[in-house]
Protein backbone atom coordinates (compact mmCIF):
# COMPACT_ATOMS: atom_id res chain seq x y z
CA UNK A 1 0.00 0.00 0.00
CA UNK A 2 1.38 3.35 -1.18
CA UNK A 3 2.09 6.33 1.62
CA UNK A 4 -0.72 8.29 -0.27
CA UNK A 5 -3.59 5.18 0.15
CA UNK A 6 -2.06 4.50 3.89
CA UNK A 7 -3.04 8.46 4.90
CA UNK A 8 -6.54 8.17 2.58
CA UNK A 9 -7.22 5.04 4.52
CA UNK A 10 -6.31 6.84 8.34
CA UNK A 11 -9.54 8.91 7.27
CA UNK A 12 -11.96 5.80 7.81
CA UNK A 13 -10.15 4.07 10.77
CA UNK A 14 -13.47 4.53 12.89
CA UNK A 15 -15.10 2.99 9.69
CA UNK A 16 -13.10 -0.16 9.27
CA UNK A 17 -13.08 -0.72 12.81
CA UNK A 18 -17.17 -0.55 12.87
CA UNK A 19 -17.01 -2.73 9.87
CA UNK A 20 -14.61 -4.77 11.29
CA UNK A 21 -16.91 -6.73 13.76
CA UNK A 22 -20.36 -7.78 14.11
CA UNK A 23 -23.30 -6.05 16.18
CA UNK A 24 -26.64 -7.55 17.86
CA UNK A 25 -28.25 -6.19 14.94
CA UNK A 26 -26.24 -7.23 12.21
CA UNK A 27 -27.76 -8.55 9.46
CA UNK A 28 -27.05 -12.42 8.73
CA UNK A 29 -25.48 -12.23 5.88
CA UNK A 30 -22.95 -9.54 6.92
CA UNK A 31 -19.69 -10.39 7.16
CA UNK A 32 -16.87 -8.71 9.12
CA UNK A 33 -13.82 -7.19 8.05
CA UNK A 34 -11.84 -6.51 4.60
CA UNK A 35 -14.52 -8.36 2.32
CA UNK A 36 -17.08 -5.98 3.26
CA UNK A 37 -14.79 -2.62 2.94
CA UNK A 38 -14.01 -3.38 -0.34
CA UNK A 39 -17.70 -4.21 -1.36
CA UNK A 40 -18.72 -0.48 0.31
CA UNK A 41 -15.52 0.89 -1.79
CA UNK A 42 -16.78 -0.99 -4.90
CA UNK A 43 -20.41 -0.06 -4.68
CA UNK A 44 -21.48 1.79 -7.49
CA UNK A 45 -24.22 4.63 -6.27
CA UNK A 46 -25.85 7.52 -8.55
CA UNK A 47 -26.90 11.04 -6.70
CA UNK A 48 -29.89 12.40 -8.81
CA UNK A 49 -29.55 16.10 -7.72
CA UNK A 50 -26.63 18.16 -6.87
CA UNK A 51 -28.72 21.26 -5.51
CA UNK A 52 -29.03 21.66 -1.38
CA UNK A 53 -29.75 18.20 -0.62
CA UNK A 54 -27.63 16.67 -3.30
CA UNK A 55 -24.21 18.48 -2.27
CA UNK A 56 -24.83 17.26 1.45
CA UNK A 57 -25.65 13.80 -0.09
CA UNK A 58 -22.32 13.59 -2.10
CA UNK A 59 -20.34 14.86 1.04
CA UNK A 60 -21.64 12.07 3.29
CA UNK A 61 -21.06 9.12 0.69
CA UNK A 62 -17.05 10.14 0.14
CA UNK A 63 -16.93 10.26 3.98
CA UNK A 64 -18.39 6.86 4.25
CA UNK A 65 -16.42 4.73 2.10
CA UNK A 66 -18.15 4.96 -0.74
CA UNK A 67 -15.45 5.42 -4.10
CA UNK A 68 -17.50 4.87 -7.00
CA UNK A 69 -20.58 7.77 -6.87
CA UNK A 70 -22.05 9.36 -9.82
CA UNK A 71 -23.98 12.35 -9.92
CA UNK A 72 -26.72 14.08 -12.46
CA UNK A 73 -28.28 17.05 -12.44
CA UNK A 74 -29.45 19.84 -15.13
CA UNK A 75 -29.35 23.22 -13.67
CA UNK A 76 -26.67 25.80 -13.49
CA UNK A 77 -25.55 27.21 -10.41
CA UNK A 78 -27.13 30.57 -9.50
CA UNK A 79 -25.98 33.36 -6.78
CA UNK A 80 -29.19 32.30 -4.46
CA UNK A 81 -27.82 28.91 -4.18
CA UNK A 82 -25.03 29.90 -2.28
CA UNK A 83 -26.36 30.50 1.04
CA UNK A 84 -26.85 27.05 1.17
CA UNK A 85 -25.02 24.81 -1.07
CA UNK A 86 -22.15 24.60 0.79
CA UNK A 87 -19.86 23.22 -2.29
CA UNK A 88 -20.29 25.98 -4.74
CA UNK A 89 -18.60 29.40 -4.47
CA UNK A 90 -19.18 32.93 -6.06
CA UNK A 91 -16.66 32.29 -9.07
CA UNK A 92 -18.88 28.68 -9.97
CA UNK A 93 -22.10 31.20 -11.11
CA UNK A 94 -23.26 29.79 -14.17
CA UNK A 95 -21.30 26.57 -14.10
CA UNK A 96 -22.73 22.85 -13.82
CA UNK A 97 -24.08 21.88 -10.41
CA UNK A 98 -22.92 18.52 -10.78
CA UNK A 99 -19.50 18.69 -12.45
CA UNK A 100 -18.58 21.47 -9.83
CA UNK A 101 -20.21 19.72 -7.28
CA UNK A 102 -18.10 16.48 -8.06
CA UNK A 103 -14.82 18.27 -8.42
CA UNK A 104 -15.16 20.10 -5.11
CA UNK A 105 -15.89 16.54 -3.15
CA UNK A 106 -13.09 15.09 -4.94
CA UNK A 107 -11.05 17.62 -4.23
CA UNK A 108 -11.25 17.52 -0.23
CA UNK A 109 -11.32 13.10 -0.67
CA UNK A 110 -8.18 12.22 -3.12
CA UNK A 111 -9.55 8.35 -3.70
CA UNK A 112 -13.07 9.23 -4.48
CA UNK A 113 -14.27 8.85 -7.89
CA UNK A 114 -17.18 11.35 -8.54
CA UNK A 115 -18.93 11.14 -12.27
CA UNK A 116 -21.25 14.19 -13.00
CA UNK A 117 -23.33 14.56 -16.00
CA UNK A 118 -25.26 17.69 -16.69
CA UNK A 119 -28.28 16.61 -17.96
CA UNK A 120 -31.57 15.30 -17.30
CA UNK A 121 -32.54 11.63 -15.81
CA UNK A 122 -35.05 11.31 -18.36
CA UNK A 123 -32.37 11.29 -21.31
CA UNK A 124 -31.16 8.11 -19.69
CA UNK A 125 -32.20 4.93 -20.61
CA UNK A 126 -32.44 1.49 -18.12
CA UNK A 127 -28.75 0.46 -19.22
CA UNK A 128 -27.66 3.73 -17.65
CA UNK A 129 -29.57 2.98 -14.21
CA UNK A 130 -28.77 -1.15 -14.59
CA UNK A 131 -24.59 0.16 -13.53
CA UNK A 132 -25.63 1.16 -10.28
CA UNK A 133 -26.36 -0.63 -6.86
CA UNK A 134 -28.51 1.77 -5.24
CA UNK A 135 -29.71 5.46 -6.12
CA UNK A 136 -29.94 8.15 -3.91
CA UNK A 137 -32.42 11.32 -4.53
CA UNK A 138 -32.26 14.51 -3.60
CA UNK A 139 -34.69 15.70 -5.64
CA UNK A 140 -36.77 18.96 -5.08
CA UNK A 141 -39.62 17.87 -8.07
CA UNK A 142 -42.35 15.31 -7.43
CA UNK A 143 -42.72 14.44 -10.92
CA UNK A 144 -39.05 13.68 -11.48
CA UNK A 145 -39.64 11.47 -8.18
CA UNK A 146 -42.42 9.98 -10.34
CA UNK A 147 -40.67 9.23 -13.21
CA UNK A 148 -37.78 7.49 -11.55
CA UNK A 149 -39.75 5.74 -9.40
CA UNK A 150 -41.47 4.30 -12.44
CA UNK A 151 -38.66 3.58 -14.49
CA UNK A 152 -36.80 1.36 -11.41
CA UNK A 153 -39.90 -0.45 -11.24
CA UNK A 154 -40.43 -0.90 -14.60
CA UNK A 155 -36.94 -2.72 -14.54
CA UNK A 156 -37.21 -5.16 -12.35
CA UNK A 157 -37.15 -8.71 -13.92
CA UNK A 158 -37.83 -11.47 -10.79
CA UNK A 159 -35.27 -14.05 -12.53
CA UNK A 160 -32.42 -11.59 -12.55
CA UNK A 161 -31.74 -10.36 -8.84
CA UNK A 162 -29.28 -7.54 -9.83
CA UNK A 163 -32.64 -5.86 -12.09
CA UNK A 164 -33.53 -4.64 -8.52
CA UNK A 165 -32.20 -1.47 -7.65
CA UNK A 166 -32.73 0.12 -4.15
CA UNK A 167 -34.09 3.89 -3.67
CA UNK A 168 -33.33 5.83 -1.25
CA UNK A 169 -35.15 8.85 -1.45
CA UNK A 170 -34.80 12.10 0.67
CA UNK A 171 -36.99 15.62 0.85
CA UNK A 172 -37.03 18.69 2.15
CA UNK A 173 -39.61 21.16 3.02
CA UNK A 174 -38.52 24.22 5.42
CA UNK A 175 -37.60 22.40 8.73
CA UNK A 176 -39.66 19.26 7.75
CA UNK A 177 -38.28 16.56 6.24
CA UNK A 178 -38.49 12.89 5.01
CA UNK A 179 -36.34 10.26 4.24
CA UNK A 180 -37.61 6.55 3.29
CA UNK A 181 -36.15 3.25 1.77
CA UNK A 182 -38.16 1.88 -1.65
CA UNK A 183 -37.41 -1.80 -2.86
CA UNK A 184 -39.41 -1.76 -6.49
CA UNK A 185 -41.84 -4.05 -6.48
CA UNK A 186 -41.22 -5.44 -3.33
CA UNK A 187 -42.04 -2.57 -0.98
CA UNK A 188 -44.25 1.20 -1.01
CA UNK A 189 -42.97 2.81 -3.96
CA UNK A 190 -43.74 6.58 -4.24
CA UNK A 191 -46.63 6.35 -6.62
CA UNK A 192 -48.41 4.98 -3.60
CA UNK A 193 -47.44 7.52 -1.22
CA UNK A 194 -48.05 9.98 -3.42
CA UNK A 195 -51.39 10.98 -1.44
CA UNK A 196 -48.37 12.26 1.10
CA UNK A 197 -47.94 15.09 -0.74
CA UNK A 198 -51.19 17.19 -1.47
CA UNK A 199 -50.90 19.36 -4.63
CA UNK A 200 -50.49 23.09 -4.02
CA UNK A 201 -54.17 24.65 -3.02
CA UNK A 202 -55.15 26.40 -6.76
CA UNK A 203 -56.39 29.76 -7.42
CA UNK A 204 -59.45 30.18 -8.87
CA UNK A 205 -58.84 30.94 -13.00
CA UNK A 206 -60.95 34.38 -12.42
CA UNK A 207 -58.81 35.61 -10.06
CA UNK A 208 -55.67 34.86 -12.30
CA UNK A 209 -57.68 36.13 -15.73
CA UNK A 210 -58.94 39.10 -13.89
CA UNK A 211 -58.16 40.44 -10.64
CA UNK A 212 -54.06 39.30 -10.13
CA UNK A 213 -52.87 40.60 -6.15
CA UNK A 214 -49.32 38.74 -5.99
CA UNK A 215 -46.76 38.12 -7.88
CA UNK A 216 -47.95 34.13 -7.62
CA UNK A 217 -51.09 34.67 -9.46
CA UNK A 218 -48.87 36.24 -12.20
CA UNK A 219 -46.79 33.43 -12.62
CA UNK A 220 -49.64 31.05 -12.76
CA UNK A 221 -50.96 32.79 -15.30
CA UNK A 222 -48.36 33.09 -17.12
CA UNK A 223 -48.17 29.26 -16.41
CA UNK A 224 -51.81 28.19 -17.24
CA UNK A 225 -53.33 30.72 -19.26
CA UNK A 226 -50.30 32.21 -21.26
CA UNK A 227 -48.32 29.54 -22.17
CA UNK A 228 -52.07 27.86 -23.40
CA UNK A 229 -52.60 31.14 -25.50
CA UNK A 230 -49.17 31.51 -27.47
CA UNK A 231 -47.75 27.70 -26.74
CA UNK A 232 -50.16 25.29 -26.81
CA UNK A 233 -48.53 23.05 -29.36
CA UNK A 234 -45.10 22.32 -27.05
CA UNK A 235 -45.76 20.56 -23.87
CA UNK A 236 -44.37 22.73 -20.75
CA UNK A 237 -40.75 21.55 -19.19
CA UNK A 238 -40.20 22.82 -15.59
CA UNK A 239 -36.46 21.79 -16.04
CA UNK A 240 -36.01 23.24 -19.05
CA UNK A 241 -34.98 26.80 -18.46
CA UNK A 242 -36.16 28.07 -21.62
CA UNK A 243 -39.57 27.31 -20.69
CA UNK A 244 -39.16 28.97 -17.08
CA UNK A 245 -37.45 31.99 -18.76
CA UNK A 246 -39.94 32.65 -21.18
CA UNK A 247 -43.10 31.88 -17.88
CA UNK A 248 -40.59 34.55 -16.07
CA UNK A 249 -40.99 37.30 -18.60
CA UNK A 250 -44.34 36.77 -19.11
CA UNK A 251 -44.56 37.08 -15.22
CA UNK A 252 -43.07 40.33 -15.01
CA UNK A 253 -45.51 41.85 -17.78
CA UNK A 254 -48.30 40.66 -15.93
CA UNK A 255 -46.89 42.25 -12.62
CA UNK A 256 -45.91 45.30 -14.19
CA UNK A 257 -49.52 45.93 -16.03
CA UNK A 258 -51.55 45.70 -12.11
CA UNK A 259 -48.51 47.40 -9.92
CA UNK A 260 -47.26 44.05 -8.61
CA UNK A 261 -43.42 43.72 -7.35
CA UNK A 262 -41.87 40.90 -6.41
CA UNK A 263 -41.69 38.62 -9.29
CA UNK A 264 -38.28 37.19 -9.92
CA UNK A 265 -36.81 34.15 -12.06
CA UNK A 266 -36.27 32.06 -8.67
CA UNK A 267 -39.96 33.16 -7.38
CA UNK A 268 -41.11 31.72 -10.99
CA UNK A 269 -39.37 28.30 -10.96
CA UNK A 270 -40.44 27.66 -7.21
CA UNK A 271 -43.77 28.40 -7.83
CA UNK A 272 -43.67 26.40 -11.40
CA UNK A 273 -41.89 23.54 -10.19
CA UNK A 274 -43.80 24.22 -6.35
CA UNK A 275 -40.22 24.25 -4.79
CA UNK A 276 -40.44 25.08 -0.97
CA UNK A 277 -37.09 27.32 -0.18
CA UNK A 278 -34.80 24.92 1.54
CA UNK A 279 -33.10 25.51 4.93
CA UNK A 280 -29.20 23.95 5.57
CA UNK A 281 -29.57 22.03 8.41
CA UNK A 282 -32.67 20.36 7.43
CA UNK A 283 -30.90 19.47 4.11
CA UNK A 284 -27.84 18.18 6.46
CA UNK A 285 -30.27 15.65 8.69
CA UNK A 286 -32.13 14.24 5.90
CA UNK A 287 -28.88 13.58 3.55
CA UNK A 288 -27.25 11.88 6.90
CA UNK A 289 -30.11 9.67 7.12
CA UNK A 290 -30.04 8.76 3.30
CA UNK A 291 -26.48 8.17 3.67
CA UNK A 292 -26.96 5.78 6.64
CA UNK A 293 -29.62 3.97 4.73
CA UNK A 294 -27.32 3.42 1.48
CA UNK A 295 -24.14 2.15 4.30
CA UNK A 296 -26.32 0.20 5.35
CA UNK A 297 -27.68 -1.67 2.42
CA UNK A 298 -24.18 -1.60 0.63
CA UNK A 299 -22.81 -3.68 4.00
CA UNK A 300 -25.42 -5.69 5.70
CA UNK A 301 -24.18 -4.06 9.08
CA UNK A 302 -27.55 -3.07 10.18
CA UNK A 303 -31.36 -3.46 8.96
CA UNK A 304 -31.75 -0.48 6.95
CA UNK A 305 -34.99 1.69 7.32
CA UNK A 306 -38.64 -0.12 7.05
CA UNK A 307 -39.81 2.49 5.29
CA UNK A 308 -40.09 5.80 6.04
CA UNK A 309 -39.22 8.52 8.86
CA UNK A 310 -40.33 11.73 9.26
CA UNK A 311 -38.34 14.85 10.89
CA UNK A 312 -39.55 17.88 12.12
CA UNK A 313 -37.17 20.53 13.45
CA UNK A 314 -39.64 23.78 13.82
CA UNK A 315 -40.25 23.15 17.10
CA UNK A 316 -37.26 21.34 18.66
CA UNK A 317 -36.63 17.87 16.99
CA UNK A 318 -38.84 15.34 16.50
CA UNK A 319 -38.29 12.20 14.42
CA UNK A 320 -41.08 9.57 13.69
CA UNK A 321 -40.53 6.26 11.08
CA UNK A 322 -43.42 3.97 10.23
CA UNK A 323 -43.66 1.38 7.66
CA UNK A 324 -45.88 2.79 4.26
CA UNK A 325 -48.09 -0.39 2.69
CA UNK A 326 -47.97 -1.19 -0.44
CA UNK A 327 -50.97 -0.24 -2.67
CA UNK A 328 -52.25 -3.05 -4.59
CA UNK A 329 -54.36 -0.18 -6.45
CA UNK A 330 -50.64 1.98 -7.14
CA UNK A 331 -50.53 2.64 -11.05
CA UNK A 332 -47.08 1.75 -11.22
CA UNK A 333 -46.43 -1.21 -8.53
CA UNK A 334 -50.15 -2.69 -8.31
CA UNK A 335 -51.96 -4.60 -10.34
CA UNK A 336 -55.44 -3.02 -10.28
CA UNK A 337 -57.38 0.11 -11.26
CA UNK A 338 -57.43 2.37 -8.68
CA UNK A 339 -61.17 3.77 -7.76
CA UNK A 340 -61.89 7.09 -8.13
CA UNK A 341 -65.24 8.37 -7.66
CA UNK A 342 -66.72 11.17 -9.18
CA UNK A 343 -69.93 13.20 -10.04
CA UNK A 344 -71.52 11.82 -13.24
CA UNK A 345 -72.53 15.23 -14.25
CA UNK A 346 -69.53 16.68 -14.22
CA UNK A 347 -68.06 17.59 -17.66
CA UNK A 348 -65.30 15.67 -19.28
CA UNK A 349 -63.27 18.60 -18.79
CA UNK A 350 -63.72 19.28 -15.01
CA UNK A 351 -62.76 15.97 -14.76
CA UNK A 352 -59.55 16.35 -16.44
CA UNK A 353 -59.03 19.33 -14.37
CA UNK A 354 -59.62 17.27 -11.45
CA UNK A 355 -56.77 14.77 -11.91
CA UNK A 356 -54.81 17.32 -11.85
CA UNK A 357 -55.92 18.66 -7.91
CA UNK A 358 -56.48 15.15 -6.48
CA UNK A 359 -53.77 14.18 -4.50
CA UNK A 360 -53.69 10.63 -5.69
CA UNK A 361 -53.29 11.45 -9.35
CA UNK A 362 -51.29 14.93 -9.64
CA UNK A 363 -51.65 14.52 -13.34
CA UNK A 364 -51.45 17.93 -15.19
CA UNK A 365 -52.07 17.34 -18.87
CA UNK A 366 -53.64 13.83 -19.15
CA UNK A 367 -54.71 12.03 -22.31
CA UNK A 368 -57.63 9.65 -21.57
CA UNK A 369 -59.24 6.63 -23.24
CA UNK A 370 -61.38 3.49 -22.46
CA UNK A 371 -61.31 0.02 -24.09
CA UNK A 372 -63.56 0.97 -26.88
CA UNK A 373 -62.95 4.91 -27.34
CA UNK A 374 -60.67 7.52 -27.12
CA UNK A 375 -62.27 10.26 -24.43
CA UNK A 376 -59.46 13.04 -25.29
CA UNK A 377 -56.00 13.89 -26.42
CA UNK A 378 -54.22 15.97 -26.05
CA UNK A 379 -51.60 15.66 -29.21
CA UNK A 380 -51.12 15.37 -31.86
CA UNK A 381 -53.31 18.55 -33.08
CA UNK A 382 -55.39 16.79 -35.69
CA UNK A 383 -56.80 14.26 -32.64
CA UNK A 384 -57.14 16.88 -30.10
CA UNK A 385 -58.89 18.64 -32.42
CA UNK A 386 -61.30 15.60 -33.32
CA UNK A 387 -61.69 14.36 -29.58
CA UNK A 388 -62.03 18.19 -28.35
CA UNK A 389 -66.19 17.66 -28.19
CA UNK A 390 -66.11 15.39 -25.31
CA UNK A 391 -65.05 18.14 -22.91
CA UNK A 392 -68.18 19.91 -22.74
CA UNK A 393 -69.82 16.58 -22.69
CA UNK A 394 -70.90 15.04 -19.07
CA UNK A 395 -68.98 11.61 -17.54
CA UNK A 396 -72.26 9.23 -17.45
CA UNK A 397 -72.88 10.39 -21.58
CA UNK A 398 -69.37 8.90 -22.06
CA UNK A 399 -68.46 6.34 -19.63
CA UNK A 400 -70.20 3.86 -17.21
CA UNK A 401 -70.54 3.23 -13.79
CA UNK A 402 -67.45 1.12 -12.45
CA UNK A 403 -65.87 1.25 -16.28
CA UNK A 404 -62.20 1.35 -16.07
CA UNK A 405 -60.06 4.32 -18.24
CA UNK A 406 -56.69 4.36 -19.20
CA UNK A 407 -54.38 7.52 -18.58
CA UNK A 408 -51.24 8.93 -19.87
CA UNK A 409 -49.73 12.01 -19.16
CA UNK A 410 -46.26 13.22 -21.39
CA UNK A 411 -44.80 13.59 -17.76
CA UNK A 412 -44.28 10.07 -16.43
CA UNK A 413 -43.08 7.11 -18.59
CA UNK A 414 -46.15 4.75 -17.65
CA UNK A 415 -49.80 4.66 -18.20
CA UNK A 416 -52.51 4.77 -15.11
CA UNK A 417 -55.63 3.00 -14.62
CA UNK A 418 -58.55 4.68 -12.96
CA UNK A 419 -61.89 2.69 -12.31
CA UNK A 420 -64.56 5.29 -12.07
CA UNK A 421 -67.67 5.19 -9.62
CA UNK A 422 -70.40 7.44 -10.04
CA UNK A 423 -71.69 9.17 -6.80
CA UNK A 424 -75.48 8.39 -6.00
Amino acid sequence: MTTVETDSRRRYLYLDRFLSKAGPTTDAEFVPGAETISTLENSRVLVIGAGGLGCEILKDLAMSGFRDIHVIDMDTIDVSNLNRQFLFRKDDVGKSKAEVAANAVMKRCKNVKITPFNGKIQDKDEDFYMQFKIIICGLDSIEARRWINATLVGMVDMDNPESLKPLIDGGTEGFKGQARVILPTLTSCIECQLDMHAPRAAVPLCTLATIPRQPEHCIEWAKIIAWEEHRKETVLDTDDPEHITWLYEKSLNRAKEFNIPGVTYQLTQGVVKNIIPAIASTNAIIAAACCNEAFKIATSCNPYLTNYMMYTGDDGIYTYTFEHEQKPDCPVCGNLAKAITINPNYTLQQFIESLGERPEAQLRKPTLRTESTSLYFQSPPSLEEQTRPNLSKKLKDLVADGEEIGVSDPSFAIDFKFKLGFQS
